[in-house]
């Protein structure tokens, strides 16, 4: 299941954004993430599951920069019973790429 940029940004400036979880380095993310994102690098994600913030019914979108960590971070989710683990359409590639607002390190 994917989330369109789009879709997500406008769910971000309606106050509606479901979880977002960026599963790339610290240097990634704090380069520009996703407003409101929460980061966790792909390899903490089954060390981190009591920490999500998330209920298992509420959604999740994830994404990387490009897709396999991603993917990983996915599995991982929904094998510990996420069940509405969602993939952003063009991980953060796509977002620069559409010129989408990114939040900084301290900002």
């Amino acid at each position: 299941m994917e989330i369109s940029r789009r879709d997500l940004w406008s769910r971000i400036e309606a106050g509606a954004a479901p979880a977002i979880l960026d599963v790339r380095s610290r240097v990634e993310f704090d380069d520009g993430h996703v407003p409101g994102a929460r980061h966790v690098p792909f390899w903490l994600v089954p060390f981190r599951l009591a920490r999500m913030g998330a209920a298992h019914d509420e959604e999740i979108v994830v994404y990387c920069g490009h897709r396999p960590r991603a993917q990983m971070a996915a599995v991982v989710l929904r094998r510990a019973g996420f069940r509405r683990v969602t993939h952003l359409e063009g991980d953060m590639a796509g977002w620069r790429q559409d010129r989408l607002p990114l939040q900084r390190a301290g900002g």
